[in-house]
């Protein structure tokens, strides 16, 4: 399958293709690499990687099915083009894939947790998809753990009516490198809630997306981040609202701490013409609790339709508000605890949003144990 350049995802994804060869080898002059430390890739932008594996453990829901297929799975790839040249080389890369489906009108009782496990030897690529048939409802756990140097596709194709929440922890060994893309297509009155969490790795590069086939999608995409000493983070989004009446809301928050952390943020939005009513904001916080942090943040809005319900975005990066601050150690409160009690706040509002309680709690405790660093 060669390029596809019917519909450009925005001026900022113009090209999608499943060959690797339809995509140069990046330099890092352009724009979709600018941010990104190429030489930390370890080679999986150039393809010269050594093949490794994951360990991918499956513990699903009782009325979840899960297959393992090969590369000629008709489901595999239907719903998401590749748009870089990592994520063509991961697509041409995997031998097995992880198929999830959840039948029409089931309502999955317990979460389906997907935990992929890195051995750290050589180069490792996968493929995903979680598929929900109409008015299905299910939640999906992806727990990135170990160490590794990783490439992978996740597709999730929520149907008519049909309601997925996704959350994916990125929860590495210091040494490890993700580089990974997440798309979303929404039928009709589709419902997809994503919260994305990355605390560990090297060099972690995320790219959630969403689409929409239908009038009536509900997106809503929330990420928290902690950035230490020498790490870079990446999160790069992108909503094509290109159906009437769909809603978008985009929330990602971190804090960043020690010598050369780095988190970089993209939001694209792109409003098509045929998608009048659309309703869209988002949003990026970052909170640089040390000298030497950095943090870039570049929300993207493009509109072709002048029928919008709201179209919206902000960007804030910042230290710790000193009369936050002062206000609590007037009444007492030491300041080590009353930083802490204002990072908790900032992210308080987002990590109340993870509805499996297992997990909010092992997301604080990380929390809790970065800001003990």
């Amino acid at each position: 399958m060669g390029l596809d350049t019917a519909k450009p995802l925005s001026t900022l994804h113009e090209k999608a293709s499943y060959d690797v060869a339809d995509f140069a080898v990046p330099t890092g002059r352009e724009e979709e690499w600018r941010f990104t430390p190429l030489s930390r890739l370890k080679g999986l932008h150039e393809g010269v990687a050594a093949s490794a594996n994951v360990v991918v453990h499956v513990d699903a829901a009782p009325e979840v099915t899960v297959e393992t297929v090969g590369r000629d799975d008709a489901r595999l790839g239907r719903a998401y083009v590749p748009a870089d040249r990592v994520s063509a080389q991961a697509y041409a890369s995997f031998e097995k894939a992880t198929v999830i489906t959840v039948a029409r009108e089931a309502v999955a009782s317990t979460p389906t947790v997907v935990t992929l496990t890195g051995s750290g030897r050589g180069a490792a690529y996968g493929h995903t998809v979680v598929k929900l048939e109409p008015m299905a409802q299910a939640v999906v756990v992806l727990d990135h753990q170990g160490s590794a140097l990783y490439a992978d596709n996740v597709e999730f194709v929520v149907g008519e009516g049909a309601t997925l929440k996704v959350i994916s922890l990125q929860d590495w060994a210091d040494d490890a490198v993700h580089v990974s893309h997440h798309h979303a297509l929404l039928a009709k009155d589709a419902t997809f809630r994503s919260f994305v969490v990355t605390l560990g790795g090297d060099l972690v590069r995320l790219s959630p997306s969403v689409s929409y086939e239908g009038p009536g999608g509900d997106a809503e995409l929330n990420g928290l981040y902690f950035v230490d000493a020498g790490q870079h983070l990446e999160h790069r989004l992108l909503v094509d609202h290109s159906r009437p009446g769909c809603r978008s809301n985009v929330d990602y928050r971190g804090a960043l701490q020690g010598t050369d952390a780095h988190a970089v943020w993209i939001g694209d939005v792109i409003i098509r013409v045929e998608a009048e009513g659309t309703d869209t904001y988002e949003l990026n916080r970052n909170l640089l609790l040390t000298d030497g942090a950095r943090a870039d943040s570049v929300p993207n809005l493009e509109i072709l339709t002048g029928e919008v319900t709201g179209a919206g975005h902000a960007s804030t990066s910042g230290r710790l508000d000193d009369e936050h601050l002062f206000y609590l150690q007037a009444r007492g409160i030491p300041y080590e605890d009353a930083r802490r009690l204002v990072i908790r706040g900032f992210f308080a509002q987002l990590v109340e949003k993870i509805e499996i309680s297992e997990l909010r709690e092992r997301v604080l405790a990380r929390v809790e144990a970065e800001l003990e660093k």
